[in-house]
């Protein structure tokens, strides 16, 4: 992390996933912990991503009747040359659908484990 944790605050990732890139430098967009959003831009790494932003929403849910989070991200990005609109899309889907499975495995861990706080009574 580079910065005070707050917006502007630059992170280091790297990226273990498989994907096609090992590291993407990300800056703090918007973060308001009483709403529970999260902004984000990429603004380097060793990938195609370019111009990507995305918006990151927390919302407790009762699920199967337990209560539980549901977690909704909203992206933009660049097409990169040589490919389409749909497989970026879809790219990114698949990157999304891999951080929020590791996003539910940490979460579920840490309720086994219960280290979890209640959000707005749930």
């Amino acid at each position: 992390m580079k910065g005070d944790l707050g917006i502007g605050s630059v992170r280091e990732v790297n990226v273990k996933s498989g994907l096609p890139a090992t590291t993407s430098t990300e800056r703090l967009e918007l973060l308001d912990d009483e709403e529970h959003i999260l902004g984000i831009k990429i603004v380097g790494g060793d990938h195609r991503l370019r111009n990507y932003s995305s918006i990151i929403t927390v919302h407790p849910e009762v699920i199967e009747g337990r209560p539980g989070t549901m977690v909704i991200e909203s992206f933009a990005v660049d097409v990169p040359e040589g490919n389409t609109k749909d497989e970026t899309c879809y790219f990114v889907e698949a990157l999304i659908r891999c951080n929020l499975k590791s996003l539910a495995d940490v979460s579920e861990r840490m309720a086994v484990l219960d280290q979890t706080q209640p959000i707005n009574g749930y």
